[in-house]
């Protein structure tokens, strides 16, 4: 499986691959799709991953260090599963980025509800293509990311 790349060709083609979505989500952010704080949180294992792909491929760092890419690749993963469900309402959402159901409360509590409100909910699909959302695409996308981290990891261990 993936003879044809050595264990580093593919920490960073999984690093390249996570440098991509932050571009990417950057660029739908300046087209005019603003992030809700799940999606905001789902970009910081990218970061992550992406840095230290580059900083293993660059430094010529311990390959061993790969365990920590997957790990950051399976959370952004998890983010984007969890991310999907609520966009699914399968999941209850956060308190900061989901609505609540209207109170019963004053006129007064009422308005304070309204200006709590999350400008940006995380249980509202903004975009989507044939059915597949970005949260979606972020799932799959970090699961193939971090199967090729656990590839070049299982690599070093075995010493290649």
């Amino acid at each position: 499986m993936l003879t044809f790349l050595s264990p580093r060709q593919m920490i960073a083609l999984a690093a390249t691959g996570s440098a991509a979505v932050l571009i990417g989500a950057l660029i739908f952010q300046s087209l005019g799709y603003p992030p809700c704080d799940l999606c905001i949180l789902q970009r910081w294992p990218h970061l992550v991953a992406a840095v230290l792909g580059g900083m293993i491929v660059l430094f010529r760092l311990p390959l061993a260090l790969a365990f920590f890419g997957a790990l950051a690749a399976l959370t952004t993963a998890a983010l984007g599963i969890y991310h999907s469900g609520v966009e699914r309402h399968i999941f209850a959402g956060p308190d900061s980025c989901t609505s609540n159901p209207v109170g019963t409360g004053s006129a007064t509590d009422l308005l304070a509800q309204i200006q709590a409100a999350p400008l940006v909910r995380c249980d509202e699909i903004v975009w989507d293509i044939f059915g597949i959302t970005m949260a979606n695409l972020n799932a799959v996308g970090s699961l193939a990311f971090a199967v090729l981290w656990v590839i070049a990891y299982r690599a070093a261990r075995r010493g290649a």
